[in-house]
């Protein structure tokens, strides 16, 4: 091999080498508001309340995220689970917060819904559907959570 050509693929191989992890760095995956995702479906899984995974669940007011839904010992000490995925753009970023009594928020673009699912936002700039709301069942230690 030739010097010239010897540099030449050095250079073509360490401009690869810079620009592949730049390229995948720029991906949708890695979006700073979140992950976009579609809403858990056939969801059927249970949580031990005992458990350290739990612990959040021991005060009112606490949650957890699990298979991609938030599970919530609402304020009045009611268990509620929701899609942690939110209606508006399907970023995984829902959470519930001390606010009004208690809300499901997404703090990408502000998406706010009542305990029931139901948008409290709901306008032009901002059009959320309802938050998908999964059934609760309590026996014993063990919340079970599906549709």
């Amino acid at each position: 091999m030739e010097r010239k050509e010897f540099l030449r693929s050095l250079g073509a191989g360490a401009a690869f080498a810079l620009i592949f992890p730049c390229a995948q760095g720029c991906s949708k995956d890695d979006d700073p508001e979140g992950t976009i995702k579609e809403v858990p479906t056939g969801v059927d899984f249970t949580v031990d309340l005992t458990s350290a995974e739990a612990s959040n669940l021991a005060q009112n007011g606490g949650f957890i995220l699990k298979n991609d839904v938030v599970v919530v010992k609402n304020l009045e000490g009611e268990y509620i689970a929701a899609s942690q995925i939110c209606s508006h753009q399907g970023y995984d970023q829902v959470r519930f917060i001390n606010q009004q009594g208690g809300i499901f928020f997404c703090d990408v673009h502000g998406s706010r819904f009542e305990q029931d699912g139901s948008p409290l936002n709901q306008v032009d700039n901002n059009p959320a559907k309802a938050l998908k709301v999964y059934q609760i069942e309590l026996s014993g230690d063990i919340l079970r959570i599906f549709e």
